[in-house]
């Protein structure tokens, strides 16, 4: 059985169980689905950006704001009372974060591999849940077709795959979104698609696409990895070559019997010659120069392939 029959299989049981708890994916990203009454109401997963994470970088919240409100609730994960009483975001748009996060994870874990699936209690009360759950075999379905259109596409990725770096067409290209000029300032050879998500603030499979429609493009191109330096060994055991003894001094001549010859006269320097004159000459000022001296309003979208 595969890993993505396991977890559909798992996930249809707790559906007709009409199950509320957790259960938990292992793999690659892995992650967390939060069930109540037999509907999904939250997903977590390493692997894709949290509706925190989605709120922060969108920039109508700071850190230290976040951070205030979190202690003033008490430490909950979600505040969002907080967030709604202080006008940093409506009830309605955090829904649809919370909505936007749950498929977003529930794609991460489609797309990775999963190795076991466990039930279990709910360890507290789900983090920004969506006030109506999905049916588990829906969400997966929808997770499904979404990997599949990304796969069809010319240049395919997988969102922990590939790390990118912008190509030279890239400089010279005309008019570009706002989702590709960031990814072009952040894509570094070292940022998978996953990566670059967190670094956006945007859904994992948002970027995953456009990464690769991208490469597609030649706006972006995967530098080849660099080839291993050999390393060549001592033939002896275990590659330590033994310490081999130092040779001998050379005989100290001896000067021939006789009266000690006069000293020779040293050569006089011609001042300045050594250069240190004008190592140590001081340097002519330089005239300093002046410098130069949040985000838009919040947005959410989540375009899917069609």
């Amino acid at each position: 059985m595969s890993g993505y029959e396991l977890l559909a299989r798992d996930l249809a049981a707790c559906g007709r169980d009409g199950f509320t708890g957790e259960v938990r994916v292992a793999g690659a990203p892995g992650g967390t689905f939060h069930f109540r009454g037999g509907l999904v109401v939250a997903v977590e997963s390493p692997g894709a950006p949290g509706p925190d994470a989605l709120l922060l970088r969108s920039g109508r919240i700071g850190g230290e704001e976040w951070a205030s409100l979190v202690r003033e609730s008490g430490g909950v994960r979600w505040p969002a009372d907080g967030l709604i009483a202080q006008g940093y975001a409506g009830a309605a748009q955090l829904r649809v974060v919370c909505a936007m996060a749950l498929q977003d994870a529930a794609f991460a874990v489609v797309a990775g591999s999963v190795d076991d699936c466990e039930r279990g209690p709910a360890a507290g009360p789900p983090p920004a849940s969506v006030p109506v759950g999905e049916p588990p075999t829906r969400l997966l379905q929808e997770a499904s077709r979404k990997l599949r259109a990304l796969l069809a596409l010319p240049r395919a990725v997988r969102p922990e795959g590939e790390r990118p770096v912008p190509a030279s067409l890239s400089y010279a290209a005309g008019r570009l979104g706002p989702l590709q000029r960031e990814l072009l300032t952040h894509a570094d050879g070292r940022r998978t698609a996953r990566d670059l998500a967190f670094r956006t603030g945007r859904g994992v499979y948002t970027v995953t696409v456009e990464v690769a429609r991208m490469l597609g493009e030649g706006l972006l191109e995967c530098a080849s990895a660099p080839a291993p330096i050999p390393v060549r060994l001592p033939p002896d055991a275990h590659g330590v070559r033994p310490r081999e003894p130092a040779p001998p001094p050379p005989p100290v001549p001896v000067p021939p019997a006789g009266p000690p010859p006069s000293p020779a006269a040293l050569p006089r320097r011609r001042p300045g010659a050594s250069g240190i004159n004008e190592a140590l000459a001081p340097e002519p000022a330089e005239d300093g120069g002046g410098g130069t001296g949040w985000k838009d309003f919040f947005r959410l979208r989540n375009p899917t392939t069609k």
